[in-house]
């Protein structure tokens, strides 16, 4: 059984915004019933370019559902300049978290919301123009390369987490592991900020941590009843206590690893492992 977070259980089990809209500004279908997974998204648009309204008919599992529904929300009132930069970490964040086998799921509500976008703005999607390099659920080459650079992909698994990608069949292995050394060989030249980055010491560690924590995580987790606290810092490894719903929550090593975890290196150091207190 997938350990769910309680925000992705509140969404699968009352999902918001259901539905379609007719005769909408924008219409995004991405994924097949063939394939498993499949989402509409219908979006409307007013003179000032604000989304008043969206809503979703997905076919998937409880993370498809959720993640279609929490878009959704994100969506409504949003100015479309300022929704195009929702990614699918913004939507697995808002649900506090997602299994990383279950990760594909907010990728999908992001490639709904560029199809959906793109439909009403009357342009073509970059990603549809790639190679479609997994003949079994139709992932280009772009959607692949794109998910390795943002999510700093590091291996196959990996790949079919965020993409599904050689979930199926297992023929185009080969080519995703070809794509994946390309790629990160690509980025191996460090920018010299993220090598200063590197040599943080443990006070700027520290500081850093806690502006990430005090900035975007406490918040997300204060939605739920949760906080968390920062214990200690000994070298990549962060000693975390999680407080109030968080603690003793079956979903506490998911909030860890698959945001919090994320978060940190993202915006702090990419080596940082997090742990809860024993």
């Amino acid at each position: 059984m997938w350990d769910y977070t309680d925000k992705v259980q509140e969404h699968f089990i009352n999902p918001k915004n259901v539905g379609e809209i007719k005769n909408a500004s924008g219409v995004g279908n991405v994924g097949s019933l063939a394939c498993g997974d499949a989402l509409k998204l219908t979006i409307q648009v007013d003179e000032n370019d604000i989304i008043t309204d969206a809503k979703f008919k997905t076919f998937g599992c409880a993370s498809a559902i959720a993640s279609s529904s929490v878009l959704t929300e994100m969506l409504i009132g949003k100015h479309i300049d300022e929704a195009k930069h929702i990614t699918n970490d913004d939507i697995a964040s808002a649900l506090g978290g997602l299994p990383k086998e279950k990760m594909h799921c907010s990728v999908m509500g992001r490639e709904a919301l560029e199809a959906a976008i793109a439909d009403f703005t009357g342009t073509i999607l970059p990603m549809a123009q790639g190679e479609v390099i997994c003949e079994c659920f139709g992932v280009t080459d772009l959607e692949i390369i794109r998910a390795i650079e943002e999510n700093n992909l590091r291996s196959v698994e990996e790949i079919t987490n965020f993409t599904k990608a050689g979930g199926g069949c297992g023929k185009c292995e080969d080519r995703l592991r070809n794509l994946l050394d390309d790629t990160v060989a690509k980025s191996s030249d460090v920018p010299k900020a993220q090598e200063k980055k590197k040599r943080m010491t443990t006070l700027q560690k520290i500081k850093k941590i806690e502006e990430v924590l005090e900035r975007e995580i406490r918040p997300t987790l204060k939605k739920d009843g949760g906080s968390i606290e920062l214990i200690d810092v000994d070298g990549d490894f962060v000693i975390v206590s999680l407080r109030g719903s968080c603690s003793g929550c079956h979903s506490s090593q998911t909030t860890l690893k698959e945001y919090v975890e994320k978060k940190l290196r993202e915006q702090v150091l990419d080596t940082l492992i997090v742990e809860e207190e024993k």
